[in-house]
C-alpha cells in the first residue's frame, strides 16, 4: 500500500505508480470538442495507411525496394497515432485520464522507437533514390538484401539502444513532487520532469537522442539528395521527377523535424509556450506525418496512383 504524507505527496522513500493525463485543461469545456479534429485526424489516418499498405502488399507491380520502404512508412504512420490517439480521444470525452507508471513508460518507449524510423525510413528512401539516379547501373547490387543489410544495422542498433536506454533511466528515477502530467500522452521529458533529484542525466540522453536520430538523418537524407540534384543536373536528364521527389521529402521531413524538436526543447530552455501549445506541438509530430504521408508518398506517386485506379475498376466491375 502506497503511503502519504500530510501534504498529499508520497511518503518518504515512496515513489508515485500511477499518473494522470490532464492535457488541454485549460481549455474547460472547450477541451471535449478536442475530440472532433483528433477523430478525423486518426480516422484520416489510420484510412490512408491501411489502403497504402494493401495497395503494395497485393498488387505485384509495386513490389520494388521503393514502394517496400513506402509501406514501411505506413506501417509507422499507421502505429504511431495507435499508440496515444484512442487513449487520448476516451480522455477528452471520459476524463479517462489515469495511466500506471509501466504503461507510461511502455507509451513513451512505443512513441519514440516507432518514431525514430520515420526519419530512419526516410533515409533508406534517400539512399535508394541515390543508388537509383547516381549508381544506376549497380543499383541492383546495392539494393540486393545482403548488401543493403550494411545501411540497416547501424540505424536499427541507434535507434534501438538509445531508446532502451532512455526507459531504463526515466524507470529508475523516484516520482515524488506530482502525479500530474499536463500532456495528453506520456512524453519522456513530461514524465522526467515529475521525479525528485537530479535529472540531468535523463536530460542530456533525451536531447543526444533528437539529435542522433531525426537531426542527424535529416542532414544525410539533405547531403544525399544535394548529390542527386548535382547529379541529375550535370547529366542533363529530365530532372522534374527527381527534383519533385526529393524537395517533396525534404519539406515533410522539415516540419516533423521542427515539431520534434520544438518539443523536445520547450521543456530544456526557458521560453512562453503555454501548455496548451506544447501539447499541440507534440501531437502535431505524432499525427503530421501519419496524416500527410499517405498523400505524399501515395497520390503523388504515378506508379501507386495508377494500381490504386486498375484495382477500384477492377472491383467497381466485379459482379454483384
Amino acid at each position: 500500500m502506497v503511503l502519504y504524507s500530510m501534504q498529499g505527496l508520497p511518503a518518504d522513500n515512496v515513489s508515485f505508480t500511477t499518473f494522470k493525463l490532464n492535457g488541454f485543461y485549460s481549455f474547460g469545456e472547450w477541451r471535449r470538442f478536442l475530440f472532433i479534429p483528433y477523430f478525423f485526424m486518426f480516422l484520416l489516418s489510420t484510412t490512408s495507411n491501411s489502403i497504402l499498405i494493401f495497395l503494395i502488399i497485393t498488387q505485384r507491380a509495386l513490389h520494388s525496394p521503393m514502394f517496400i520502404f513506402i509501406a514501411l512508412m505506413a506501417v509507422v504512420d499507421l502505429t504511431m497515432p495507435m499508440i496515444i490517439v484512442p487513449h487520448m480521444l476516451l480522455n477528452f470525452v471520459f476524463d479517462w485520464n489515469g495511466i500506471s507508471l509501466v504503461g507510461c513508460l511502455t507509451q513513451i518507449f512505443c512513441i519514440q522507437y516507432v518514431g525514430s524510423y520515420q526519419s530512419t525510413l526516410l533515409l533508406w528512401m534517400a539512399l535508394d533514390r541515390f543508388f537509383a539516379i547516381c549508381r544506376p547501373l549497380s543499383y541492383h547490387n546495392y539494393m540486393h538484401i545482403p548488401n543493403f543489410l550494411k545501411f540497416i544495422v547501424v540505424p536499427v542498433f541507434r535507434n534501438i539502444l538509445l531508446n532502451i536506454a532512455m526507459i531504463t533511466l526515466a524507470g529508475k528515477l523516484h516520482f515524488c513532487m506530482k502525479n500530474e502530467i499536463d500532456h495528453c500522452f506520456c512524453e519522456h521529458m513530461g514524465l522526467v520532469q515529475l521525479a525528485c533529484g537530479d535529472t540531468s542525466v535523463n536530460n542530456l540522453l533525451g536531447l543526444v537522442s533528437a539529435f542522433l536520430i531525426p537531426a542527424a538523418d535529416f542532414v544525410l537524407i539533405a547531403v544525399s539528395y544535394v548529390i542527386i540534384f548535382s547529379s541529375v543536373m550535370k547529366s542533363g536528364r529530365s530532372s522534374m521527377k527527381a527534383i519533385n521527389t526529393c524537395l517533396t521529402h525534404i519539406i515533410v521531413m522539415t516540419f516533423s523535424l521542427v515539431f520534434v524538436l520544438t518539443a523536445f526543447l520547450s521543456y530544456r530552455i526557458r521560453n512562453n509556450f503555454s501548455p496548451g501549445i506544447r501539447n499541440f506541438i507534440s501531437t502535431m509530430y505524432v499525427l503530421f506525418p501519419s496524416c500527410f504521408n499517405p498523400v505524399i508518398y501515395g497520390v503523388r506517386t504515378k506508379e501507386i496512383r495508377q494500381q490504386f485506379l486498375k484495382f477500384f475498376n477492377h472491383v467497381n466491375v466485379l459482379p454483384h
